[in-house]
């Protein structure tokens, strides 16, 4: 079954909804049932289109792991914090935006998120399950192997 199928977009009411989870998950506030993969993808978005003062590409990795620990999770070879999916995203979702650039941002969140590109499963068409799920790419970045990004 598609994972659209399996896992249907929760879609952003509004654009202080995102800003909330945001600003949540900066404060290290937020409930660790509220960081979705839908917040993942309106969080980077919002930090992105809103947060000058953030480089996501620098400064998420450092602010995935402060939040991971402050909910009681680990970061390690093998769970909470993942190098490559987190800067394949930020490419992908720096792209998307561009496209959708003068609407809202809740407007283009949900588009993402309704899109290939903001689907749970994107990593995969330029990764193997197995290479992307490695120790590797979890504690850095590496190149695809399925399809170039």
């Amino acid at each position: 079954m598609p994972d659209t199928e399996l896992h249907a977009p929760r879609l952003w009411p509004h654009d202080d909804a995102i800003r909330r989870v945001g600003e949540g998950f900066l404060a290290r506030t937020l409930p660790k049932e509220e960081w979705t993969h839908e917040a993942h993808i309106a969080t980077t978005c919002w930090l992105i289109l809103e947060r000058p003062d953030i480089l996501p590409e620098r400064d998420l990795p450092d602010l995935i792991r402060g939040y991971n620990e402050s909910v009681g999770g680990v970061n390690d070879a093998t769970q909470g914090y993942h190098e490559t999916i987190t800067q394949l995203f930020i490419r992908t979702l720096r792209g998307a935006l561009a496209e959708r650039d003068g609407e809202g941002l809740a407007a283009r969140v949900n588009a993402i998120l309704a899109a290939p590109e903001g689907r749970r499963d994107w990593p995969l068409r330029f990764y193997s399950r197995e290479r992307l799920f490695s120790k590797e790419a979890r504690l850095g970045w590496v190149e695809p192997d399925r399809a170039p990004v």
